[in-house]
């Protein structure tokens, strides 16, 4: 066991080598240290004897955690809230309907009993959103009509659902569990989950605003917060992931002084999480018997795809009007991933007895699914012609602050400064910069024109190439056609103490001024008041 710990620890560290190195943990990283832990196995080269499900179910527990939080942290709610309805549907009936009709794939096709059709089938139910989100970054797909939103938003909150079903199930294979019981227990799985979620997303958001002058404590707490959200809905039969992924979703789309440093904190703790998880699961496959659960895993992988998703889809889209091609798209993006497998070690180690060999099924299921769907998933949005060129997919995500051009300089302003007891209108201010925050002494002041500088003042100035700074509180607002502020100038509006710091037209950054006409289609980078 100290050789095993060993050994993560060293792939921790390689893989946080390889992230610095790519900027992001995609597919084809996660894919080779999975394919490392099948090298190092008891079935591999190295021959490191490792069966234990149960050490590994508690390590894939806590990884998942840390994973659905960050899925929910990093979602942006603006940007989903159009397609919240549809979204929340695919990741509740969807997974349903998918888990319904892959049961009855793998009853009639593979001969399993029932309920263990219906297991394999909500095994497998929910897509992968490390997989998702992952593809969306890298290759920069933006797609029309809201599907990127829709994607993050479905991914990142189905798999309290699968683990729902594959809960319930266990419990009706392990015997003496009545029809009356499992509708209790499915009843505190979602009562207690959304209760708990709720009142610890409420409590969380102020304890996170009373620590907004202390951000070295902000890390620790997002690591305590995210393992209560879990482990408390649990303790009372709740769904703790349907807790961690609502209290994630809301605490991701608050305003904090140091929010920028909580995504990036928790965006490598779920990078590294994946890498441990993939890795783990390697470990624990036997590659001498993948070969024998390859072609139940095919037949099971092409059903998925081609019928089971793409029915579910399109019985839950289409009372919404959406266009055939985007249910194409987001039928293929159905990606299956380290998730199903972690719900297969549940069913490995659940007392329930299961015939075929589900682990490695799923796990074939999952690399077939990465491999195929993964690789052809941006051919297949632009053979639909979904792809939309004037958006940009980090919109959607809570962390879209590392693309905005903007760095901020201080400058303090002593007693014999020239800009002493001047109002910013009459001080001459380097080219390209604008004043953005004057601090003076505990309070923070957004300026105006009139505001004049005192000796002691630490004048924020902003300017191009974005560094991010804890005083400051940024926030972006899009422009559309029918929007009021369109064809007026910034001096024209009411800003209601924000104040534009930046604004982006195309692939244009322009530095506001009050003549400045805004247009349809302006990206503004604003700043509020941060106390």
């Amino acid at each position: 066991m100290t050789f095993l710990l060993i050994l993560i620890a060293l792939v921790l560290v390689l893989g946080v080598l390889l992230g610095r190195l790519s900027d992001h943990v995609g597919i084809p990283v996660l894919l080779a240290f999975l394919a490392l832990g099948m090298i190092f196995g008891s079935d591999g080269l190295f021959k490191i004897p490792f069966e234990n499900f149960d050490f590994a179910s508690q390590i894939s527990t806590v990884a998942l955690i840390f994973i659905i939080f960050y899925g929910g942290f990093g979602t942006n709610w603006k940007a989903a809230r159009p397609v919240a309805l549809p979204a929340v549907l695919l990741s509740t009936a969807g997974v349903v309907l998918t888990a319904l009709f892959t049961g009855v794939f793998c009853h009639f096709v593979l001969r399993l009993s029932w309920l263990e059709s219906l297991l394999l089938g909500s095994v497998i139910s929910s897509t992968d959103a490390a997989s998702v989100f992952s593809i969306l970054r890298s290759k920069r797909l933006s797609l029309k009509y809201g599907t990127t939103s829709l994607l993050e938003l479905e991914s990142g909150s189905n798999d309290p659902f699968a683990y729902m079903m594959t809960f319930l199930l266990l419990r009706m294979m392990s015997g003496g569990v009545t029809g009356g019981e499992v509708a209790l227990l499915a009843f505190r799985q979602i009562f207690f989950g959304l209760a708990c979620g709720a009142a610890l997303a409420w409590a969380a958001v102020r304890l996170f605003r009373k620590l907004r002058h202390d951000p070295a404590a902000v890390p620790l707490m997002t690591v305590a917060v995210a393992l209560l959200s879990y482990a408390l809905p649990t303790a009372l039969g709740g769904n703790g992931y349907l807790s961690a992924y609502l209290v994630g979703i809301v605490l991701g789309n608050q305003k904090f002084s140091d929010k920028k440093a909580m995504v990036t904190f928790l965006d490598g703790v779920a990078s590294l999480m994946q890498i441990a998880l993939f890795f783990l699961l390697g470990l624990l496959s036997s590659p001498s018997r993948l070969p024998a659960c390859l072609p139940a895993a095919l037949a099971i992988m092409l059903f998925l795809t081609l019928v089971s998703r793409p029915a579910a889809t399109f019985l839950l889209l289409t009372p919404f009007r959406a266009p055939l091609r985007q249910q194409v798209v987001v039928s293929w993006a159905g990606l299956r991933g380290a998730t199903s497998i972690v719900f297969a070690i549940m069913a490995v180690i659940d007392q329930a007895q299961t015939h075929g060999d589900l682990f490695h099924i799923v796990f074939c299921v999952v690399l077939l699914s990465i491999g195929l769907q993964g690789t052809f998933l941006p051919w297949c949005a632009r053979r639909m012609d979904m792809i939309d060129e004037q958006e940009d997919v980090l919109r959607t995500f809570t962390d879209y602050t590392a693309d905005t051009p903007v760095q901020f300089i201080r400058l303090r302003i002593h007693q014999d400064h020239p800009w002493n007891g001047v109002p910013l209108r009459q001080a001459v201010l380097p080219p390209d910069t604008r004043a953005a925050l004057i601090l003076r002494g505990d309070a923070r002041i957004l300026p105006r024109g009139d505001t004049c500088l005192c000796a002691g003042d630490v004048l924020i100035l902003s300017a191009m190439a974005y560094q991010d700074d804890r005083h400051l509180s940024l926030s972006e607002t899009i422009l559309d056609r029918k929007h009021e502020w369109c064809g007026k100038r910034l001096s024209e509006i009411d800003w209601g103490g924000s104040l534009v710091i930046l604004v982006r037209r195309g692939e244009e950054a322009l530095l506001p001024t009050g003549s400045l006409e805004l247009c349809p289609g302006d990206t503004l980078v604003m700043a509020s008041d941060p106390g």
